[in-house]
């Protein structure tokens, strides 16, 4: 394999929507997730309405790459070997000592195997990897202490509530009948919660088409949501940009094989019709659907046997693992979190951040000063490295994260932005992540501090 990448060698080149083609502001999305899931335990579930009173300061808590235990109601933070390497109880810090006393000497988070080599569901922990669940970690958190605080025992018992939180607010149903506090609010003023593709990304994204690739959209946004959003960041004409849309995929269902495929289905009207299709046998707006039904179409539609597929996500669960592993598609992962880290925002996002900072000023006195999700975070450090301290706190070793660490196993490259990227020549060739190559070769335009600094230290 080549050490690098090129999308012009590519045949086929498909994307995922929200978070990757389609930039959110994330503050203020945040804020509507969290008072969305919030407002229905409060509301429907009995709980303390003191969980939709928050403070700027209490965002530091919300970072992506954490997994909930939801047998103790602890999160933690893990290491590329599984190892536990800051953890809290609700949002209270554990100490190294409390750490150690919880998963052993070694801090070996117990269902890491599961977790890591498959990415499932589980009953017994949550991992939250994608900014549309990530305002629940903080939930989570809080509701741990809100039951400690009113003597209750912790078990896995919260976590039904917070199931049903999020399907009120992002059943299939919710954007058509109103439902919930999420969608309402997107559709009433889609200009706060999300950013516009620039006309740069437009460009690119037509300079492919003509190019003879072929385009892909595969989210599992329903529908009439993807719609929205599309006109909103692309325009009304978006569908021409798109030789083939698939929406409710289902992700990571969709990349499965047989024998637990979906059939694809049209929609009429974006209701889905009942009876499933045996093939996809043309380009088209789809919904559900399955990996190899979409790679015969593909085979057919380029005139190749095995054509060349890279897919641009945002989630490792939902779109890198699956995408990498399953479908064998090249991969390139959209990760914020580099700019929390030294690498500069696109002209494209600080111009969309210009625009809606004096909606922001509208905002509640309190809500000025959050962090935004993408951030280092002061109470669980950097997305990309931390320090492991072993107990008595004498010796300190650098360690990738999980969440790094995967980054370099199942994605081709990663990039904060498809606009950093958008004015490139399409021959342009990116050196791609690679065992025998140092941590830092693989993200464009440059490494996170972090794992520059962790480089440095190692040499």
């Amino acid at each position: 394999m080549s050490e690098y990448f090129s999308l012009s060698d590519c045949d086929v080149i498909g994307f995922d929507l929200d978070h990757t083609l389609c930039r959110y502001h994330l503050k203020e999305t945040s804020r509507l997730i969290y008072e969305s899931f919030a407002r229905y335990l409060v509301e429907h579930k009995g709980y303390d309405k003191d969980l939709l009173n928050l403070t700027p300061a209490t965002w530091d808590f919300c970072f992506k790459g954490l997994v909930v235990d939801l047998e103790d109601g602890n999160l933690v933070k893990l290491a590329e070997d599984g190892t536990v390497l800051r953890a809290t109880h609700g949002t209270s810090d554990l100490s190294t000592e409390e750490i150690i006393k919880h998963y052993g000497p070694k801090r070996e988070w117990n269902h890491f195997n599961s977790l890591s080599t498959s990415f499932t569901r589980s009953s017994k922990y949550y991992f939250y990897d994608n900014y549309f669940d990530l305002p629940g970690a903080l939930l989570c958190g809080r509701v741990v202490d809100m039951l400690h605080k009113r003597g209750n025992e912790v078990n896995s018992d919260f976590w039904k509530d917070m199931v049903a939180a999020i399907d009120h607010n992002y059943n299939t149903s919710a954007f058509r009948d109103d439902a919930g506090t999420y969608f309402p609010s997107v559709k009433r003023d889609p200009g706060l919660y999300l950013q516009r593709c620039s006309d740069s990304v437009k460009t690119w994204l037509r300079s492919m088409k003509n190019a003879g690739q072929v385009l892909l959209l595969i989210t599992s946004s329903h529908s009439d949501y993807c719609r929205l959003i599309c006109e909103h960041i692309l325009g009304k004409d978006f569908e021409e940009l798109f030789d083939i849309i698939i929406t409710n995929a289902l992700k990571p269902g969709f990349f499965s094989l047989v024998p637990q495929q979906r059939p694809f289905r049209t929609l009429v009207n974006d209701v889905e019709e009942s009876e499933g299709l045996p093939s996809l046998d043309k380009p088209g707006w789809y919904s559900q659907g399955n990996w190899p039904h979409l790679h015969e179409l593909l085979k057919k539609m380029t005139g190749k046997p095995e054509p060349k597929v890279v897919y641009f996500g945002d989630s490792m669960r939902s779109d890198m693992f699956p995408a990498s592993s399953f479908g064998k598609w090249e991969t390139v992962m959209i990760v914020e979190e580099m700019e929390g880290e030294g690498v500069p925002k696109s002209e494209a996002a600080l111009s969309n951040e210009a625009q809606v900072e004096p909606l922001e000023k509208k905002g509640k006195f309190e809500e000025q000063g959050m962090k935004s999700p993408s951030a280092v975070s002061n109470q669980w450090g950097s997305y990309f490295v931390d320090v492991h301290k072993s107990g008595g706190g004498d010796e300190e070793s650098q360690k990738l994260t999980w969440c790094c660490h995967c980054i370099h196993k199942y994605s081709t490259m990663a990039i904060p932005s498809v606009e950093h990227i958008a004015d490139l020549p399409l021959d342009y060739k990116f050196p791609r992540f690679s065992p025998d190559k140092p941590c830092t070769t693989g993200y464009y335009p440059r490494p996170p501090d972090s794992l520059l600094k962790r480089c440095e230290s190692m040499s």
